[in-house]
């Protein structure tokens, strides 16, 4: 049965976020996605970077049953694993060893405003223990500078999170950038994106 899912913003944006990684991502190796959603940004990114694998991972059911139905669409199936149900604030996350010996950056995309800030703590926990030296994070989605939008349209979305729940939002860059280093990370790049959204690039670094 056909489950995939389909999240407008994907289709928007993915060009412009794989621009990005490719001059982030190395040739080989395995990159882990956090809060893959509907799978549509994890098989488009196996696809654009073929010699590496692309881990997606979530922790909705039925998000996980798009992914795998978009693997088998997109005939990946031999090539990308199946998604790993990883919730981020269960820490340590479970991730099979074979998996951590190939892993190279973690990337994240339009999840943490639309999670509880704990989230965003967690993720940047999660992935300060799993990562090594030199290898990044990548973080993709819209944020507040100096605790100011940076677009009406952004002020709009954000009131709308906030009512559907009150602990979403857009969150400022300052303070994940906060939580970021307090996990042992520096913020190596920001980059504008189209639509008043931004990437962001941490590594992690040694004290």
């Amino acid at each position: 049965m056909d489950k995939r899912l389909f999240f407008a913003a994907t289709q928007r944006n993915r060009v412009f976020i794989g621009d990005v990684l490719s001059r982030t991502i190395k040739k080989d190796g395995l990159i882990l996605e956090i809060g893959s959603g509907s799978g549509e940004h994890g098989v488009f990114f196996q696809k654009l970077f073929p010699g590496i694998i692309w881990q997606t991972s979530e922790p909705d059911l039925m998000h996980r049953q798009s992914i795998i139905s978009w693997i088998y669409y997109e005939e990946l199936n031999k090539k990308m694993p199946k998604p790993l149900e990883l919730d981020v604030e269960n820490i340590p996350w479970k991730i099979p060893l074979n998996l951590t010996k190939s892993l190279q950056g973690i990337v994240s995309i339009n999840m943490i405003h639309v999670a509880h800030w704990t989230c965003t703590v967690a993720l940047f926990k999660g992935a300060g223990n799993l990562l090594k030296e030199s290898q990044f994070m990548f973080l993709y989605g819209p944020f507040k500078i100096d605790n100011k939008h940076t677009s009406q349209s952004n002020y709009l979305f954000d009131k709308s999170l906030k009512m559907q729940n009150e602990f979403w939002g857009i969150r400022n860059i300052e303070e994940v950038t906060e939580e970021a280093k307090n996990n042992g990370f520096c913020q190596e790049d920001i980059i504008k994106m189209p639509a008043n959204n931004f990437s962001i690039i941490y590594r992690k670094v040694s004290y």
